[in-house]
């Protein structure tokens, strides 16, 4: 049992914006299951862009989005993935009613949370796959999920991509899921990325984190109800969106908390088309599962 409040440790957590993929850390934090491992967490609203630097310099300890950290470690920067929260994500290209083929979205705004995010990827992939030129279409960057969902209902684009719950809350708004594009190319998703020196001097800072992440999801698959519920209040939909929402929800979660090397492999392979990078660049440099419970 943890004593006084002097005696928790506290981490920062960067989150770019109000997300559904961001939910272990949501419940760890109000259901006590940090605390129960003796840390307090403040959670900052900060853009994806400079989460990698801000980690760097110690303003963060962590940050969530696996691609926006492998990237940052290829540049340079030492940061290394150490836990994954998902097998797939969602992600989904939502439109207007108008929008009834990919052409349909030429000389229209598109919205997505940033330059080089996933969801910016998949549409790079996307309008590959149906040989349209993407400088015909105008991307917005909004800073996060939420903005694009909100760029989409006030009527300043014609599609966004999005993930549950904003895809369901735009159906509910009169807008339609176009397609999933989340299965079109092998990009991480969420988890934690921590620094080097992080990992090495606060080695049990970080298993402390993790563990409570794990009982989150833990929390998550055994209290449907309430995981629902907390679903409908946090993003303002409906309990029967927040039921579909909770039902996408378990289905992306992996079982181990590991990133396959498969996934890392073809991460890369999708940076390669940036920049140049070592064709023997080895993605084990970039992840460490020692600190996952029961990893050896």
């Amino acid at each position: 049992m943890v004593g006084g409040a002097e005696s928790f440790q506290m981490i920062r957590v960067g989150l770019p914006s109000l997300a559904l993929t961001y939910m272990p850390f949501y419940v760890a934090q109000e259901k006590g299951l940090l605390r129960k491992t003796g840390l307090e967490a403040e959670y900052i609203q900060m853009n994806t862009g400079i989460q990698p630097q801000a980690l760097i310099n110690g303003n963060i300890n962590f940050f969530p989005s696996l691609s926006t950290g492998i990237s940052a470690a290829v540049a340079g920067l030492p940061l290394v993935v150490v836990l994954n929260f998902y097998n797939i994500t969602p992600w989904m290209l939502v439109t207007t009613k108008e929008i009834n083929k990919p052409q349909d979205l030429l000389g229209k705004k598109l919205a997505v949370s940033g330059i080089r995010t996933t969801g910016h990827q998949l549409m790079t992939a996307w309008f590959k796959k149906f040989e349209i030129n993407e400088k015909e279409v105008g991307f917005i960057m909004t800073g996060g999920t939420s903005g694009s969902f909100a760029a989409l209902a006030s009527g300043q684009v014609a599609a966004a991509v999005l993930t549950p719950p904003y895809d369901d809350k735009a159906v509910t708004q009169g807008f339609k899921k176009f397609m999933l594009i989340g299965d079109l190319l092998d990009i991480p998703t969420s988890g934690l990325i921590a620094s080097r020196a992080e990992v090495t001097t606060s080695r049990d800072r970080v298993q402390k984190t993790i563990a409570a992440l794990f009982d989150a999801i833990a929390w998550i698959r055994a209290n449907r109800g309430d995981a629902a519920k907390m679903i409908a209040d946090k993003f303002k939909i409906t309990p029967a969106e927040a039921n579909g929402t909770y039902e996408t929800l378990l289905s992306m979660f992996n079982k181990d908390g590991r990133l396959p090397a498969k996934v890392a492999r073809g991460y890369l392979d999708l940076l390669r088309q940036e920049r140049p990078l070592p064709a023997d660049l080895d993605p084990q440099k970039f992840l460490d599962f020692s600190m996952l419970p029961g990893a050896k």
